[in-house]
């Protein structure tokens, strides 16, 4: 019987060890909502639009998140600490999935078998299910390489406005 050929989910041939800044988004599996807190998001579901809290984060209004959202929250922060070379420039924690902008500055991995790129996201998924106890992640990660400063700030744009987005598309469904 012949299976189905899975997509390839990274650019062929590119490098993914040079510097350069990647938008990464991860989902949860199976697409539910396990980073935010649902009753809190009912009440919140016809307020104000989004509010940044903190510097880099974006979310609805006082929207918290669950254990989960607050565990990958941690595992984004301490990206750096891990990972000389490479920060999360921005994201965004959302019901079922996350953005991030991940920056990764000088050659400083030289040539490996597996790219840096799926290194950090792989290890990030890994912390996070290892302190949970379970796995909420879908396999793989989708990825795109940022490559003019116009695609930065439309990158930027998109994780800036996704939680209003998610709460204009869902209204009071907001956990479909």
């Amino acid at each position: 019987m012949d299976f189905p050929q899975r997509k390839r989910n990274r650019l062929k041939g590119y490098d993914y060890s040079h510097s350069g800044i990647y938008f990464v988004t991860i989902c949860a599996s199976p697409r539910k909502n396990v980073f935010w807190i649902p009753s809190e998001l009912d009440r919140l579901a016809h307020t104000a639009p989004t509010d940044p809290v903190g510097a880099d984060i974006i979310r609805p209004l006082q929207a918290p998140l669950s254990e989960a959202g607050r565990i990958v929250e941690t595992a984004i922060l301490s990206i750096a600490e891990h990972y000389d070379g490479v920060e999360a420039d921005h994201y965004c924690i959302m019901p079922d999935h996350v953005h991030l902008l991940l920056l990764f500055e000088g050659d400083i991995w030289g040539k490996t078998e597996a790219p840096p790129l799926s290194i950090v996201i792989g290890s990030l998924k890994r912390w996070v299910s290892k302190q949970l106890g379970y796995s909420i992640w879908q396999k793989s990660f989708y990825d795109h390489i940022i490559r003019s400063e116009k695609d930065f700030h439309a990158a930027l744009h998109y994780i800036e406005r996704n939680p209003a987005q998610w709460q204009a598309d869902h209204g009071d469904d907001i956990w479909v």
